[in-house]
């Protein structure tokens, strides 16, 4: 096997666990299982960012990287909640963004079975749909109401500084000082300087300097949100946003700069809300007319977008580009040969096309649907909070969306392999609980309006007409929004 395919896709043959690591997991265990759902959120997301993947328990051929072993406390602690407390999993029942995230799992799990039909694919498929499962369930099961998401944007805020620093120093120096610390499986590969084209690029604890720039980019939005949203978080917003802008170039990739670019975008169109549908409606006919009268086709526009001074926009073009050609390859459940369709294809710097070529179209579709879910909720919510004045809620929904729109952007230059699935599953989860209240408002306003009562009758006693019971009375529960911290 290709060295450099192993060191980013190979799993350890034997347990790599520092010992000050084991420390950090069973102490964030204990906060998990037994403490307050802020301080599970914040110990969550601080050891599930800062220990790398490579930080691994092999049992019985069965993989636990760090952030799966976090998983376990989550499970622990969703369980003793549920039958202790009889405390719902997911707060205002399930939404089509957890129906999408059961059938993408699902499905990806039976074509992968379809595809290989071996047994150490059973094991692999398993890991994964544990990882998915875990880490948006558990997601969902913390972040409840608007005060947790709240709590989870300023922890990454606090955590983003401190990886703020690390970068810097990583760039500056080309060490590695997670890496090297901790020794970890994959340490040999990045405690040495890293870098493409003679640039050094910051990966942190990131499993990929691309991955560690991405988190910074789709970070960014949410601490313009929290600003506009909190007067008194103002301070912590800027140190988020300086410090998920710092991390975004210290990675010197054109990925990260262009999910930090759709963000920026993103949070700037807020003016011309009210015009999106003809701007989508724009770019979608000018796609078409490019399409039409350029040699090449139109995503080969991927290949001309390059921020760094790199080489691998053509690698991009040339990884999406196949996929398409290759569609009666794929399209069922995913195929093996998507290696053989070019130099180096093995790499799929793609989530859209990674999906496409492992899975088949079925995943790729639910995938899809996760994230046009996504912006159907933070939309309906936005425009409630308009309707009813609240702009500093609008504003704050406005910038989730600017959020998933800078993962949108990203995916066409990576997937997530990282601890960066935890930041996507948490921000799922963030649109769920902070779209609850705003949904339930626009219900309200479609329940139709009680009739008007004749003149001269009283509403207490209307005549010529039985009055309903209490027990026959339609009985239509709402969500229940969110309460304000």
């Amino acid at each position: 096997m290709d060295p450099h395919i192993a060191a980013f896709g190979g799993g350890a043959e034997h347990s790599y666990l520092n010992p000050y690591v084991l420390t950090l997991l069973l102490l964030a265990g204990i906060f998990i299982i037994f403490l307050s759902r802020r301080w599970a959120l914040a110990a969550m997301l601080t050891v599930g960012i800062l220990i790398p993947m490579d930080q691994v328990l092999v049992i019985a051929g069965f993989h636990f990287q760090s952030i799966r072993i976090l998983i376990l406390w989550g499970f622990i602690r969703m369980l003793r909640e549920k039958f202790g407390g009889n405390k719902e999993i997911l707060s205002g029942g399930m939404n089509k963004i957890d129906k999408a995230v059961i059938f993408f799992s699902i499905f990806t799990f039976i074509d992968g079975m379809l595809l290989w039909r071996e047994f150490g694919e059973l094991n692999f498929q398993f890991g994964n749909m544990y990882t998915a499962f875990g880490l948006y369930f558990l997601m969902r099961f913390l972040i409840r109401e608007e005060a947790d998401v709240r709590t989870t944007i300023r922890t990454l805020a606090y955590v983003s500084a401190f990886v703020a620093v690390l970068a810097i120093y990583e760039r500056s120096t080309g060490y590695n000082m997670v890496y090297n610390v901790l020794n970890g499986a994959r340490a040999a590969t990045f405690a040495k300087q890293f870098g493409t084209d003679d640039r050094i690029r910051a990966a942190v604890s990131f499993g990929h300097p691309i991955l560690a720039g991405t988190y910074g980019a789709i970070i960014l939005p949410m601490f313009v949100g929290l600003w506009w949203r909190y007067k008194t978080d103002r301070k912590v917003a800027l140190l988020g946003v300086l410090a998920a802008f710092t991390i975004a170039v210290c990675a010197n990739s054109s990925t990260s700069l262009m999910g930090l670019i759709a963000g920026l975008l993103g949070l700037f169109m807020w003016p011309a809300r009210k015009l999106l549908r003809t701007i989508r409606w724009g770019i979608v006919i000018l796609l078409i007319s490019l399409h039409m009268v350029m040699k090449a086709p139109v995503w080969a526009l991927i290949s001309r977008i390059d921020l760094t001074g790199g080489s691998s926009s053509d690698h991009r073009y040339e990884v999406l580009n196949q996929c398409i050609i290759h569609f009666t390859s794929w399209f069922m459940w995913g195929t093996k040969d998507y290696a053989t369709w070019g130099w180096s294809m093995y790499d799929l710097g793609n989530q859209y096309v990674f999906v496409a070529d492992t899975a088949g179209l079925i995943p790729l579709i639910c995938f899809l649907a996760i994230i046009v879910m996504g912006f159907k909720y933070l939309g309906s919510a936005r425009k409630a909070a308009e309707e009813n004045g609240e702009k500093s809620e609008a504003l704050y929904l406005w910038a989730l969306s600017a959020m998933l729109f800078a993962n949108v952007v990203a995916y066409f230059g990576i997937s997530y392999f990282d601890q960066t699935q935890m930041i996507w599953y948490a921000q799922l989860a963030i649109i769920s609980a902070a779209t609850l209240g705003g949904l339930a408002h626009r219900m309200r306003r479609s329940q139709p309006m009680p009739a008007k009562i004749p003149l001269g009758q009283t509403r207490l006693q209307p005549q010529g007409a039985n009055r309903a019971t209490e027990a026959e009375k339609p009985n239509r529960p709402l969500p229940r929004p969110f309460v304000r911290a």
